[in-house]
C-alpha cells in the first residue's frame, strides 16, 4: 500500500473511533508505562551520489515502542523491530540484498489538553546496523562493492494517540529518519547511499 492510500484509510479509521474515545472512561489511572505494536509502511527516498542509481524496496514492517512518560506531557519512546530484509538494486536492476536492524530513541512532547485527542512531536537519534549484505556473483567480481555496516542519523516524529478507554489507545504515527551509508568499490569510497525513509505507522497502545 502506497502513503497515498495508507494516511487516508488510516484517518478514516481515527474518524471512526473518535466519538467513542470521546466517550470512554479508564478504569484506573494510567502508569508511566506505554506498549505500542504498530504496523509501518517505510518508503525509502533513495538517493545516492554513486552514479549506481541505487535503491531499495518499500515494504510493510512490524514495529514495537516501549515508552516511559516523566511527566504527562514529557515522555521517551524506544523503537523496536526485527532485521528486514531489503532488495538492492541499481538502475531498478536487482543486484542484491540486505538486512536492516534500526532501533530509535525519541524524546516526545504530548499536548494534553485536546481530551480524547492526544497529539506529539517527537525528536531523537537513529541506530541502523546492516548485515546479511550481498551482491550478484557478476556485480560482486566487476565492482567488489561494500557498505558501511552501521548509520547513526537524526529522527524526526508527529503522531497522535486516541484514547479508546481502560488505558487503549489507537495510534498513528510519522517518523522521518536520517539513515545513510558509503559505498565502496575496491576498497575506495564512490559515494553516499541515503536511504533517509518516511515510516508512517498504525497500530494500537496500553498504557500500565
Amino acid at each position: 500500500m502506497s502513503p497515498k492510500k495508507f494516511i487516508p484509510a488510516a484517518a478514516a479509521l481515527v474518524c471512526l473511533l473518535a466519538p467513542l474515545a470521546s466517550q470512554a472512561q479508564d478504569s484506573a489511572a494510567p502508569g508511566p508505562w506505554m506498549v505500542r505494536a504498530r504496523a509501518v509502511y517505510l518508503d525509502p527516498a533513495n538517493h545516492d551520489d554513486t552514479g549506481l542509481d541505487l535503491s531499495i524496496n518499500s515494504k510493510t514492517i512490524p514495529e514495537i515502542d516501549i515508552s516511559y512518560f516523566f511527566t504527562p506531557n514529557w515522555a521517551a519512546e524506544l523503537v523496536l523491530t526485527v532485521p528486514q530484509k531489503h532488495d538492492i538494486r541499481s538502475g531498478g536492476s536487482t543486484i542484491g540484498s540486505l538486512k536492516h536492524l534500526p532501533p530509535t530513541l525519541t524524546a516526545q512532547y504530548h499536548f494534553t489538553n485536546l481530551g480524547a485527542f492526544k497529539p506529539y512531536l517527537g525528536a531523537g537519534v537513529n541506530y541502523t546496523r546492516f548485515s546479511s549484505v550481498s551482491f550478484s556473483p557478476a556485480v560482486a567480481a566487476a565492482l567488489q562493492p561494500s557498505i558501511d555496516k552501521s548509520s547513526v542519523g537524526l529522527a524526526l516524529q508527529a503522531g497522535v494517540d486516541f484514547d479508546l478507554g481502560h488505558n487503549l489507545v489507537l495510534n498513528f504515527d510519522i517518523k522521518k529518519l536520517q539513515l545513510r551509508t558509503d559505498v565502496s568499490s575496491f576498497g575506495n569510497r564512490v559515494g553516499e547511499f541515503r536511504v533517509d525513509p518516511w515510516l508512517v505507522g498504525v497500530g494500537l497502545g496500553w498504557r500500565f
